[in-house]
């Protein structure tokens, strides 16, 4: 191989390039004249600025083809990237401003919210004294009220008091007047009678009693179990003190105790007389109520 002429190795190259030289003129042409424009410029500039230039020459060395096309199985997808988070964007100086801005409002709005329920909240509690005081006031108005009423209730208490007590010391001085009269005109009844009449209509106090007794002496009843038995009868008589009938009102709850009691009745009669020697006119008119004991 080293032995081949150049005569030899042109024979199996390229053809030459027809107007090489005066394209190789032409390049040297060029970077002259370019030299020439950036020297001019340095020293038009006053600065010291280095020149590279890079030439491109053809040569007639022979060159070898490129390899052929070889073709490769495509490899397999790469996975895909595992996600990635989101950076944390850092607040713009405009957006912490808004920020702020709106964190003074919100304090100021939180500020005047507060003041403004303080505010309902003493109103509140002055509407709740005020009611207070009112309803004290109402009270004491109605306690005076009732206190007056009471006062004058109690006035017209002592007073109704004393008018009885002078009616009273009055009606005593008029029975007085009646009793001398009544005494004057020749009445019978007791010293320390009440009446205003000549005689008394009513029975004595004792003369019930009176007929009791004799009923009782009377009475032939012999049961040692009896107790003591009571019984009330309405005795009824005339003028005279004979009786017309003997009724019983309540039954001593021993029949043979009331049998005896009535029959022993029947063997009073006539009935005594009052104290006056008469048989009282309330006696005749309405009957004797006489309770019988054992």
């Amino acid at each position: 191989m080293s032995a081949l002429t150049a005569n030899d190795r042109l024979e199996f190259g390229p053809p030459p390039i027809p107007g090489s030289l005066r394209s190789f003129a032409l390049a040297v042409l060029a970077h002259a004249f370019l030299v020439a424009a950036l020297t001019w410029g340095v020293h038009w500039r006053n600065d010291s600025v280095t020149v590279m230039a890079e030439a491109e020459l053809w040569s007639a060395v022979p060159q070898q083809a490129a390899p052929r096309l070889v073709e490769v199985a495509p490899e397999p997808p790469a996975p895909p990237p595992p996600p990635v988070a989101a950076p944390v964007e850092t607040p713009k100086p405009a957006e912490v401003d808004i920020a702020l801005e709106r964190e003074k409002l919100r304090l100021k709005k939180e500020k005047l919210d507060k003041l403004a329920l303080e505010k309902q909240q003493l109103k509140n509690e002055k509407l709740e004294r005020d009611k207070l005081r009112l309803k004290n006031e109402k009270l004491a108005l109605e306690k005076k009220r009732l206190q007056d009423k009471q006062a004058a209730l109690e006035k017209q208490r002592k007073d109704a008091q004393q008018a009885q007590q002078d009616a009273k010391r009055l009606e005593g001085m008029r029975q007085e007047n009646l009793k001398r009269i009544s005494g004057l005109a020749g009445a019978t009844g007791a010293e320390g009678s009440n009446g205003t009449a000549l005689k008394s209509s009513g029975p004595s106090a004792s003369y019930a009693g009176k007929i009791v007794e004799r009923i009782k002496a009377n009475t032939k009843f012999a049961d040692p179990n009896a107790g003591r038995p009571t019984v009330k009868v309405m005795v009824r008589v005339t003028n005279g003190g004979s009786i017309l009938s003997r009724v019983i009102v309540t039954p001593s709850g021993n029949k043979a105790w009331d049998d005896a009691v009535l029959r022993a009745i029947d063997k009073i009669d006539p009935l005594p007389r009052d104290t006056d020697g008469t048989i009282p006119g309330i006696v005749v008119r309405e009957g004797l109520e006489l309770t019988v004991s054992l």
